[in-house]
């Protein structure tokens, strides 16, 4: 029993409650499940995971008027119920985006509190990730280096009729915010941030090349450098372990940048054992590579929960990452240059 689970969702019960006044019963197209600690443990232990980091999924605070208020009450009441299990769970704290300033002090005041991290939305009320003047809040987890879980939530549009937005839409919305995150310097800028993208990354992974040659024809930087600043991510695999899923994501993340995520109880158990099936049966993962993804991986970011062997890179992935870089990238810096985009 050995996974750590870095996208496993909590509602505590002052939360469900505000939820339940504000008259919201769903999240992302899916009625809002049952929660407890219990319940939890219990699903951890069916899928052979000893330790979680749990969050408050969208819509975080943003559907109240005092988010500051609420998000404090949150990251509270996490941590009072959470605190006997300390050994096996952690929690990523809530903060009130779009206040960037309220922000960046309830991230201190929580890690101070003992989360593992905070989870960020891929966009508040329309506002994503990336835009301009949210530097207070980068400089603060920058300076702790912190982990930030950037989760998605619904797109500031309306939906479309048959298309439930956890299916589709949140992809687009985690993919939105990294974009932002490369084309306006925030990867660069703040080096110590290890931001995890949900769900493999939404489309980073396989529209990657794309965005990285758009960024260059808009933004002026290196295709090369935008590349990097994307692989430089972490990437959960809830709800995206798949023998589809897995060559574009491992060919692209640097190594010892995927973790393992179930997504419960947003994503029911018999889910979680589906894709965590598919992880533990693909035969292209060597077992070293599985090992890693289910708990090695997560420890770097985790040390609380045990050590891990120092990260080397294959010969053969650094091979095939300088090979990827010059075939692919080198006649689209020429055609830049040449403003022939």
């Amino acid at each position: 029993m050995n996974r750590i689970d870095v996208h496993q969702h909590l509602i505590p019960p002052g939360y469900r409650e505000a939820l339940r006044r504000a008259g919201i019963t769903e999240v992302g197209g899916r009625a809002l499940p049952d929660w407890g600690v219990e319940s939890a443990l219990e699903v951890m232990d069916d899928l052979s995971t000893s330790n979680a980091v749990l969050s408050v999924s969208a819509p975080g605070t943003t559907f109240v008027d005092d988010g500051v208020r609420l998000a404090q009450a949150i990251n509270d009441e996490t941590a009072e119920i959470l605190a006997p299990h300390r050994d096996r769970l952690g929690f990523f704290a809530t903060v009130p985006l779009p206040d960037v300033d309220a922000a960046a002090a309830e991230a201190e005041r929580a890690l101070d509190l003992g989360a593992d991290g905070v989870i960020l939305l891929a966009n508040s009320n329309g506002t994503y990730l990336g835009e301009d003047r949210q530097d207070r809040l980068w400089q603060v987890l920058d300076e702790r280096s912190a982990v930030a879980f950037i989760h998605p939530a619904e797109l500031p549009g309306p939906q479309v009729p048959g298309v439930a937005p956890w299916a589709a839409d949140f992809l687009l919305d985690t993919t939105r915010a990294a974009y932002l995150l490369v084309r306006n310097g925030i990867r660069r800028d703040y080096p110590n941030i290890r931001f995890i993208l949900s769900h493999a990354g939404g489309f980073v992974p396989y529209a990657s090349h794309r965005m990285a040659v758009a960024i260059t024809a808009d933004a002026g930087r290196s295709p090369l450098d935008n590349l990097d600043d994307f692989a430089s991510f972490y990437f959960d695999t809830a709800l995206s372990a798949s023998p589809a899923t897995f060559p574009s994501l491992m060919a692209f993340a640097q190594p010892g940048h995927v973790l393992f995520g179930s997504d419960w109880p947003f994503a029911p158990a018999t889910a979680g054992q589906y894709f965590a099936g598919n992880l533990d049966t693909d035969p292209n993962l060597t077992n070293p590579v599985r090992q890693a993804i289910n708990r090695d991986n997560a420890l770097r970011l985790f040390p609380r929960f045990g050590a891990a062997e120092p990260l080397a890179e294959p010969a053969a992935v650094a091979r095939m990452r300088r090979q990827m870089k010059r075939s692919v990238f080198r006649a689209a810096a020429r055609a830049i240059s040449k403003r022939d985009l």
